[in-house]
């Protein structure tokens, strides 16, 4: 119950706020940006960017206020932080809506059932049961126990580790769940929310499901406002909610074009496009022609194991939303100037025209040289802007990336250049400030590097990779390019920026995170497509509508299949399609009343497994998530290979002494990993074991045994120090 009605008062936070900050909010959506009317419910962008907000700020307040009680000697910080947080936020709700009543710019209620709109309900309705289906068939829980997805475990390691570091733990400082001891250099705060909500006595899988499935379903919702009103199309809403749920791609194509080898080599010719419908309907791996497309790197799965990327994308529409006005602004102001310039020089030639270059030269000079083109019309929009962008930074920083790459790209075809300006900085400042608060050093590693994973980073080897990855999507776009305004062009263009900047430069040590920053522009580019295949719709007769529903099902049959092989991938139904951690377990039970977020776990290269589940804080997890975070994990792999290869008690007494590592856990992995040569008769003379079960035994390194000074050293090794 205090969950809910910690999600609840997130709502009406966000509701205050936006109250105050943005007082014409709920007639934002009755026009498009060209001022034509369009009356949209108001609640499809409303309620998103409330929650967002309202949900951001919250977090960010509990979690320092839980940090300064763990500071202070707590040992349950967020009973505390959550006491005084929830009940302050309470009271600030109280005096920001009076506040706001006495300024009347309180957010009515009326614009919200006054304006009906069927196809905005519906269109929400069906995109949070679709979020909702998603996020539930991969995370579950029935009978006693969570099932994680055999799609998602992956993912799921460090965000398990790091929910339980908070929901069972006390992670103040924070440390990084799967490289214990050092800085947390992982945008964790999405996490941490959840790990509050479960600490507040919601389950698990509804703390996890349900905040990932709002701020999913928000995302679809606040991009059917951006195409509604940069379209002036209902239906365009509807197509690029489409085009974002299921991919454009020619893998499936491919799939029958190229039939696999052995499938061939199996099958007479007869028979052959039987045996592949037949693969094809039971195969329940990802398929593409790209790198790593096997992971399930461009589809909804994205969407499913990392669940604080919906977060992030829901700020990046909300800014690219409220800013837009600005590019539409200068946009009619240029166009007036040149008409009024035109039609003063008619008065004294009438048959004079403006040429092409005088054109532009009026749109560059009204563009740059005059005030409007910088100086801000308002202040406290571009803050709030800005302050938004800038608490998403530990949510999902590459959503903040990818987002000041479209404004800068805005920027450029706006009015009022300073209120990006200020947008930024705020942004910049909040980042740096919580990036020096949490990391020692920079986790952003720049470098130019072209073609992302093309085989071939020359311009024509990246072509022909973008061709592969999202089939006919770039001739649709080109072609809508041409088809539009030039107002839109400028948008389209904009939209591009998070792509470029993935195929042009290197922002961590592991270039495959940039596929993030293409997800995000072929998310904005749906408008564009959407846009044309709305005009295509529009033209009269019948065959017009039949291409346009022969091109949507073209853009959307990868997508639709990679949707079908996710629920078949997590089908709790059948067996090996997802991991079982019991309430029960015996190991998870332990840490959690064992452990607290201080002790250090020594282990195998865990990934997602009972510790993880009980909020041990591994010294050396799956190396991959430390390392693609930013981490050196050169250093500890060596550390974890000479503990467990230790010939005597008192190199092992010193290793562990040095390393500040607390319990040591010994199983088959351990006996079984080929990195290192585990010499099991050390530990057991050195250690009391603490816990045994099923083959693990966990050994205390603050519980030293007197059998180890009966152990005879080398003439060379230190004796133990009792």
């Amino acid at each position: 119950m205090l969950g809910i009605l910690y999600i609840m008062l997130n709502v009406l936070t966000g509701f205050a706020v936006c109250s105050l900050c943005l007082p014409k909010l709920s007639s934002f959506t009755r026009k498009t940006y060209f001022g034509t009317g369009i009356r949209l419910n108001p609640a499809a962008l409303c309620f998103p960017l409330w929650y967002v907000t309202g949900a951001m700020l919250m977090t960010w307040c509990t979690y320092f206020t839980a940090y300064l009680a763990s500071m202070c000697g707590s040992r349950k910080p967020l009973i505390i932080a959550n006491a005084v947080v929830m009940l302050f936020f309470t009271v600030l709700d109280l005096l920001l809506i009076t506040l706001s009543r006495r300024k009347k710019t309180l957010h009515r209620m009326k614009p919200y059932w006054s304006v009906f709109d069927g196809s905005s309900i519906l269109f929400a309705a069906i995109t949070f049961a679709f979020a909702a289906l998603l996020m539930w068939w991969t995370f579950s829980y029935s009978d006693g126990e969570l099932r994680v997805g055999i799609s998602v475990f992956s993912d799921f390691a460090p965000h398990m580790g790091m929910i339980r570091s908070f929901s069972y733990g006390n992670n103040f400082p924070t440390t990084y769940s799967h490289f214990a001891g050092e800085d947390i250099k992982y945008h964790f705060l999405f996490q941490f929310m959840v790990g509050n909500l479960e600490f507040l006595g919601m389950r698990l899988d509804w703390a996890f499901n349900l905040p990932s499935a709002m701020c999913f379903a928000g995302a679809f919702c606040l991009l059917y406002v951006l195409a509604v009103k940069l379209t002036g199309r209902r239906l365009a809403g509807w197509f690029a909610g489409l085009l974002f749920a299921f991919r454009s791609s020619d893998a499936v194509f491919d799939y029958f074009a190229h039939p696999d080898e052995q499938i061939v080599a199996k099958t007479t010719r007869d028979k052959l496009p039987t045996a592949l419908w037949k693969a094809f309907v039971e195969n329940d791996k990802f398929i593409g022609t790209t790198t790593h497309e096997d992971w399930g790197l461009w589809n909804l799965n994205v969407y499913c194991n990392q669940r604080h990327l919906a977060i992030g994308l829901c700020v990046l529409l909300c800014v690219i939303i409220l800013t837009l006005p600005l590019l539409f602004r200068q946009v009619q102001r240029i166009k007036f100037l040149i008409i009024d310039r035109e039609e003063a020089l008619i008065k004294e030639d009438p048959e004079f025209r403006l040429t092409a270059l005088e054109r532009a030269e009026s749109a560059f000079s009204g563009s740059l040289l005059q005030k409007e083109g910088w100086l801000p019309r308002k202040y406290l929009r571009p803050v709030f802007l800005g302050v938004m962008l800038g608490m998403c930074s530990f949510f999902n920083g590459a959503c903040v990336i990818g987002c000041l790459a479209v404004l800068l790209f805005l920027a450029v075809f706006s009015d009022n250049r300073l209120e990006y300006a200020i947008t930024a900085g705020i942004t910049v400042v909040m980042t740096v400030a919580a990036t020096r608060f949490f990391i020692d050093g920079s986790v952003v590693k720049t470098k130019i590097q072209y073609g992302f994973l093309a085989d071939l980073t020359t311009l024509a080897g990246s072509w022909e990779y973008i061709m592969t990855l999202c089939g006919i999507l770039p001739l649709v776009l080109l072609a809508a390019f041409v088809i539009s305004n030039n107002a839109q062009r400028s948008v389209w263009f904009a939209f591009t920026a998070p792509f470029i900047l993935a195929f042009t430069l290197s922002l961590t040590k592991d270039v495959t995170v940039n596929h993030k920053y293409i997800m995000m522009s072929l998310m904005l580019l749906a408008v564009p497509a959407a846009y044309l295949l709305c005009k295509m719709w529009d033209l009269a007769g019948a065959w017009p509508k039949i291409i346009c529903i022969g091109l949507l099902f073209v853009l959307t049959a990868t997508g639709l299949y990679d949707f079908r092989t996710v629920l078949r991938r997590n089908d709790v139904d059948r067996e090996g399609t997802y991991l079982v951690f019991r309430d029960d377990d015996p190991i998870t039970n332990w840490v959690k009343d064992n452990a607290t977020s201080q002790d250090i776990f020594l282990t195998p290269y865990y990934s997602l497994n009972n510790f993880v589940m009980g909020g041990a804080m591994l010294y050396y997890g799956w190396p991959y998530y430390a390392w693609s975070a930013g981490y050196d994990t050169d250093v500890r792999q060596v550390d974890v290979r000479l503990i467990y290869e230790a010939e005597s008690p008192a190199v092992l007494v010193a290793l562990v002494s040095e390393l500040n590592i607390r319990y040591i856990v010994i199983d088959d992995d351990a006996r079984s990993c080929n990195e290192y040569e585990l010499n099991e008769d050390v530990i057991p003379i050195t250690f009391e074991k603490v816990f045994e079960y099923g083959g693990t035994a966990i050994y205390d390194t603050t519980k030293r045994l007197e059998s180890a000074l009966y152990y005879e050293p080398h003439e060379d090794e230190p004796a133990i120090d009792y």
